[in-house]
């Protein structure tokens, strides 16, 4: 596949979780390579809340579909930490909280197959959504995340719903 405009040159990683070099985002996505990425769960500051949204349609993976996490593939020569931190001020306008990170948690549903490098931050807003991303954003309570992430149907990204999953049994 031919590059584009858009395409970013991204870390690759292999099957076991260990970074072996860079290929196109384009390329990752074409041929299902392994990759990594960073997640970060925005939650209330009172914990009781997390922040949920709406991709946009053209999304070059799961367009269209809500997501509980703020994030994206980790760039070549970035580290986990970083892209989190880049990841929260690109698509919420969020810069003023470090994300604390909480576990890594393998991701293999072909063609997708990433090492989620997963976080959190506890964040009461303002958020400035990033229009190319995000269509619209809304709380919701922990209790109903977790009803919505268990529900047949759940709309959420099928990787943020495995890893909402995992999260509720870690940690809630």
């Amino acid at each position: 596949m031919p590059p584009n405009s858009n395409d970013e040159l991204v870390a690759r990683y292999d099957a076991a979780g260990f970074m072996v070099g860079t290929a196109l985002r384009s390329e990752v996505r074409a041929a299902g390579l392994w990759h990594a990425a960073a997640m970060v769960l925005v939650r209330s500051t009172d914990g009781t809340q997390a922040y949920v949204h709406l991709r946009t349609d053209d999304k070059d993976v799961f367009p269209g579909l809500h997501d509980c996490w703020a994030g994206g593939v980790i760039a070549a020569g970035e580290t986990p930490a970083e892209c989190a931190a880049r990841e929260l001020a690109e698509e919420l306008g969020i810069t003023s909280v470090t994300p604390r990170p909480l576990f890594t948690l393998r991701y293999e549903q072909p063609p997708q197959r990433s090492h989620n490098f997963v976080f959190e931050i506890h964040c009461d807003g303002p958020f400035t959504p990033q229009p190319a991303e995000i269509v619209s954003g809304a709380w919701m309570t922990m209790n109903a995340l977790r009803r919505w992430a268990e529900a047949p149907g759940c709309t959420l990204t099928p990787d943020g719903r495995h890893t909402i999953q995992e999260w509720f049994r870690r940690y809630g």
